[in-house]
């Protein structure tokens, strides 16, 4: 059940007027409709893990009274009545032994629709099951897409063999001046959600490490540090935490389909040792923007993403101006895929190497995520910029390292937004934020990854009533798979933020480091001493 309460759901009302639904049987006899039935969600072909929930959908068919659907696969059936609202529920029990013995093959699904003449019988069609499982949990972020005041948002985790969702962190439902804060970039150590890292902005902020049961909040503040750290990732061995620090603004659009565009105005990349409290950098310079670090399953690589935009910049213009001249010239901001090697017995950095040359092709890359297989590297590749949440262009691609190969995930793509991306961590699976339902707001679709490296159609989040997919006016941001759920209660998460400072962590400078600050040929943003920059458009990293 859900454990929130974000609007008055109106579907209650509904139900009353429904009454109790019919009794879930083929009818004896009907008449062939010679076309498909037009189901929401579209279930239709898709590729599903054997341990998921239900996929409630809705029968769109105006003139129909009542319908039934048979679904039938490895010996078991399930049948499913619906009344006048046309919204198919299966029950739990019976849909989870349908997977199990299906588990390989397919689920044909068959719908009747009852009309004023007598009923009529649609073209069935399939849904395939795997036999590899997904991570059971899901987390993310809801937020509306409001840009004003940090409230009614929070960390939820979603089981999805059931329709269970939990609040991990909520913060204020009613604005509070001088307690409103956003929180956002979770993150888990290799699916692993006993090990994660989120932030909180605003009011009582800093960046909480959860770890043993137990969370503590770290300031990252140091003169050669641009900002507090971002978008994280965990080593995988180490107990080690690889930071983007970014200095971040937001312009909004007059007349563009794309309400917003966020871009950095700097950024470097930090590592956090968490048994020592230390920070260094990884990479600090003046000229590149560098920025969604990610490690390799095996800890001895890490990829990220950086943009050079010194091209942009008049050097004859003041410090003061030089958000609005990225601002101006936001959509001729791009980003390569690049990494560098790591050596965790020495805590040692290698040279950077170009994965994928995206800038050549007027591209840009954000969110790199690798297969913990270590073959694939899942991006997002949008026509300019790193916020690819608000970007129609941006589409799912990847690069085979054994190959050396870089294409589209086809069937994965859309012609609105498709973003944020997460491995299951046997590798078969990835959830990803789309905006192709209606074009505002993000659901979480997920698809199947298979040994080729091909995607298969994906489907949405299953929903216990499909209309919540209509209903809740918030958008599902940064989900995040992972095998277990998260232990600590959000009581002792909020005993965290609210009443401690945070321990700041100790700078200690890294050897091994590749630093310019003398910025390369051509202007480059210049940025003083104490990591500031000059005015930007308001500091809004993570915002939706």
């Amino acid at each position: 059940m859900r454990h929130y309460t974000l609007y008055i759901y109106i579907l209650a009302a509904t139900v009353l007027l429904v009454g109790c639904k019919p009794k879930a049987e083929v009818p004896a006899q009907y008449a062939e409709a010679g076309t498909e039935a037009t189901i929401y969600p579209d279930y239709k072909g898709v590729m599903v893990p054997p341990n998921i929930a239900p996929l409630n959908f809705i029968v769109r068919d105006s003139l129909a009274t009542e319908c039934v659907a048979h679904l039938r696969g490895g010996g078991e059936e399930l049948l499913a009545a619906a009344g006048k609202d046309a919204t198919v529920k299966m029950d739990t029990a019976q849909w989870r032994a349908l997977l199990t013995a299906s588990k390989g093959g397919n689920i044909t699904v068959d719908i009747y629709a009852k009309h004023s003449d007598g009923w009529l019988h649609f073209k069935p069609h399939t849904i395939s099951v795997a036999q590899e499982p997904i991570d059971a949990f899901l987390s993310y972020r809801l937020i509306e897409p409001g840009y004003e005041l940090y409230r009614q948002l929070g960390i939820y985790q979603r089981n999805l063999t059931t329709f269970d969702e939990v609040p991990i962190y909520e913060n204020n439902r009613q604005y509070a001046d001088g307690e409103n804060h956003c929180v956002n970039c979770h993150n888990y150590r290799m699916g692993n959600a006993e090990d994660m890292v989120f932030h909180v902005r605003s009011n009582h902020g800093g960046t909480i490490v959860v770890q043993g049961g137990k969370a503590h909040k770290v300031q990252f503040k140091d003169s050669t540090i641009i900002t507090s750290a971002v978008y994280p990732s965990w080593h995988p061995t180490e107990n080690l935490v690889a930071f983007s620090t970014n200095k971040t603004g937001q312009a909004f659009h007059l007349y563009h389909a794309e309400k917003i565009e966020v871009l950095d105005e700097a950024s470097d990349l930090l590592l956090y040792d968490v048994d020592k409290n230390e920070v260094s950098h990884i990479i600090r310079t003046s000229a590149d923007m560098e920025t969604f670090p990610c490690w390799s399953p095996d800890g001895r690589k890490l990829y990220y993403c950086t943009a050079n935009a010194s091209h942009l910049i008049d050097p004859s213009l003041p410090d003061s101006l030089l958000s609005r001249q990225l601002i101006l010239k936001y959509d001729s901001i791009r980003y390569n895929l690049m990494s560098i090697s790591f050596d965790p017995a020495t805590r040692s950095f290698g040279k950077p190497v170009l994965e994928v040359d995206a800038v050549s092709e007027n591209k840009s890359i954000s969110v790199p995520r690798v297969s913990p297989d270590g073959r694939f590297v899942l991006y997002t590749k949008g026509d300019y910029g790193q916020f690819h949440i608000w970007h129609k262009s941006s589409d799912l691609w990847v690069k085979d390292l054994q190959t050396d190969s870089c294409y589209a995930l086809q069937e994965a793509n859309s012609p609105d937004v498709d973003s944020f991306h997460s491995w299951s961590s046997n590798g078969r699976w990835f959830v990803f934020s789309s905006r192709r339902m209606d074009a505002n707001y993000t659901r979480p679709f997920i698809a199947y990854f298979d040994e080729r490296g091909q995607a298969h159609k994906p489907f949405v989040l299953p929903q216990e009533d499909p209309m919540w997919n209509v209903l809740l006016l918030k958008s599902y941001n940064v989900p995040e798979l992972s095998r277990n759920a998260v232990g600590i209660k959000e009581h002792d998460l909020r005993q965290c933020i609210y009443e401690t400072e945070g321990e700041n962590a100790v700078y200690k400078a890294n050897p091994t480091a590749i630093v310019n600050l003398d910025g390369m040929t051509g202007a480059s943003p210049k940025r003083p001493a104490d990591g500031t920059t000059g005015a930007t458009a308001g500091n809004q990293t993570g915002k939706q």
